[in-house]
């Protein structure tokens, strides 16, 4: 499951994966404190330009 917690974050999985996560996020706090972790990546990325991420 920890592998696909940057995907959600990035709001990347299909519908069924996001709703797997979702779920289980809600009864793991080790993945919930991984998720917490990476989170934030989506405003983050979102300051950088194309160029940033070459």
């Amino acid at each position: 499951m920890r592998l696909l917690l940057g995907a959600y974050a990035l709001g990347a999985l299909a519908p069924e994966e996001d709703r797997r996560v979702m779920d289980h996020l809600a009864g793991c706090d080790l993945c919930g404190a991984a998720y917490q972790e990476v989170a934030g990546m989506p405003s983050l990325l979102a300051l950088c330009d194309e160029d940033d991420l070459l």
